[in-house]
């Protein structure tokens, strides 16, 4: 193993120069990942057409879904991880890398059989309609046919960056991007793949890294982590570990299942279909620069969970507000790129063809940007708290606020606001809700930061 990403220098080298080494890998390879989903948006938009926009953003809720249980597992063993690597407890850290592969194909399995069966029932459920439907059914099956693929795949470059490849697994993120860019044009342009082909696309992108992953596990070199073979038993302590870090990200995701379900079925009743294309020009967009934030989270981690475990709490406090700091940068820049030039990033998805429904769309989705990234200054500062507490193994505060912000204050707003505004009631919804989670992040961390290294660790 390359002794500059030795885990040992995560409580000795310099702060910044280690949440650089960590991040920068990870937000290249998750800004990588973003950008090849606004460049398949681009690709159907173009290609198939606006109503096929729409179609796209109804199978947000199932993706949502499906990556909860996914956001459990990874985000849950590399926090585990990186804690026990602190320990210096490399053989429980190997027996949580072969139970994250059995509860990956677990899970993988059993979701695209129950999404597989109640397709329709659950598309029809996240608001589409019958001018809809044919779009997402399409895109779902194949999503759902790989499944496995995308579990697998993506719980396993967490358990790489933890394990001290943060670079590798930066270039496996890129590998799935540059393949599914190549493919996704080829199989809608020329074989006419239509929306299903952006979905294979997908599927064959994740695949040729997941080999990659498997054979960098199962190499015989000098690698700091690898497949075990009396690893590969579920071993309930681990899966009770996993489990309870894993269950903030996890309720994050569900609920952002259960907001977007609303939001569509909203947008549909007060605006049509073309407004839940909106939303999800929209959202994709702003994920981008969310994207950016989650690589500084991702880089954070390792630092986090080790010093935590090895009682640095000084530099967990200092890595932290570094964290803050250049997180608030990113999505200031975001909030700024959106509410003055939202115009030209929307074209970018939808081109003036003479039809009323591009257009229509093209307003819409610039409307609504503005209204929906008024507070996006400030929601690095949320996400990175939230994930502070998961990373430290403090699940129940990390739930508390992800709970908080989707059940608590995004919900009842967007079942009040639109009675008053419409569709504007939607949008403003979600800013409103950002405020009123930052203000408790800030409370809950002020709290925490108090009692930094009191409390029990797990």
């Amino acid at each position: 193993m390359n002794a500059q990403f030795s885990p040992l220098s995560l409580g000795t080298d310099k702060l910044s120069t280690l949440l650089l080494r960590y991040a920068l890998p990870s937000i290249i390879a998750q800004v990588s990942t973003s950008l090849y989903n606004i460049v398949d948006s681009i690709f159907i938009g173009q290609g198939v057409g606006p109503m096929a926009i729409a179609g796209l953003a109804l199978t947000m809720p199932m993706m949502n879904l499906t990556a909860a249980f996914g956001a459990m597992v990874g985000a849950g063993s590399a926090a585990l991880t990186s804690i026990r690597l602190g320990q210096g407890n490399k053989s429980a850290a190997e027996h949580i890398l072969g139970n994250v592969v059995i509860l990956n194909v677990i899970m993988g399995l059993a979701l695209s059989a129950l999404g597989l069966y109640f397709l329709d029932d659950l598309l029809y459920f996240f608001g589409a309609s019958e001018h809809t439907i044919g779009y997402a059914r399409e895109f779902m099956r194949v999503i759902l046919y790989g499944n496995v693929i995308t579990h697998l795949y993506l719980g396993l470059n967490n358990m790489l960056r933890v394990s001290g490849y943060p670079q590798k697994a930066m270039l496996l993120m890129i590998v799935s991007v540059v393949v599914n860019l190549i493919l996704c044009p080829i199989f809608i342009f020329v074989f006419d793949w239509g929306i299903a082909g952006s979905a294979w696309a997908t599927v064959i992108g994740q695949s040729v890294p997941l080999v990659l992953q498997i054979i960098h596990f199962t190499s015989k070199k000098d690698i700091f982590l690898r497949f075990r073979h009396g690893a590969f038993r579920i071993k309930s302590e681990i899966v009770r570990g996993i489990i309870s870090i894993g269950m903030a990200p996890f309720m994050i995701q569900s609920c952002a299942c259960i907001v977007t379900i609303i939001v569509n079925n909203t947008l549909v009743k007060y605006g049509g279909d073309l407004q839940i294309g909106a939303y999800g020009i929209a959202n994709r967009v702003a994920f981008l620069f969310t994207m950016v934030v989650l690589g500084l989270s991702q880089g954070m981690q390792p630092i986090v969970g080790y010093n935590y475990g090895a009682k640095k709490f000084d530099r967990v406090k200092k890595i932290l507000f570094m964290t803050i700091a250049w997180g608030t940068a990113t999505t200031t820049l975001g909030f700024v790129i959106c509410e003055f030039f939202p115009e030209y990033v929307v074209r970018l998805f939808v081109s003036e063809d003479g039809s009323g429904s591009a257009t229509q769309l093209i307003e819409a989705t610039v409307h609504g940007m503005r209204i929906l990234l008024l507070m996006f200054p400030i929601v690095g500062f949320a996400i990175l708290v939230g994930n502070f507490f998961q990373f430290i193994g403090k699940a129940k505060r990390a739930i508390i606020l992800s709970m908080s912000r989707q059940m608590l204050f995004i919900v009842p707003l967007l079942l009040t606001l639109p009675r008053f505004w419409g569709t504007d009631g939607v949008w403003y919804a979600i800013p409103i809700a950002d405020a009123a989670a930052v203000l408790l992040a800030a409370i809950l961390l002020t709290y925490q930061l108090r009692h930094l290294g009191s409390d029990k660790q797990i």
